[in-house]
């Protein structure tokens, strides 16, 4: 009996674990959604080379997180 009580504890942590890691992701997505719409706006009030280079490198770096957190 007591095997199987603490096999339930144990999948009760995993997937009370899991759903928060899920909420987690979803806030992170959000965040970097979030930044992109920034910078994309900075972008159409006009820049420099040096900043255009900046922001596209920036732009690359976040667009690839983007995909990584919210495609699942």
């Amino acid at each position: 009996m007591k095997l199987n009580a603490w096999t339930l504890l144990f999948v009760i942590l995993c997937l009370s674990t899991a759903d928060a890691g899920g909420r987690t992701d979803k806030a992170a997505c959000e965040a970097v959604k979030q930044k992109i719409r920034e910078i994309e706006a900075r972008m159409r009030n006009g820049y420099s080379a040096a900043q255009g280079i900046r922001y596209e490198a920036r732009l690359r770096t976040l667009r690839d997180k983007r995909y990584e957190l919210c495609r699942k």
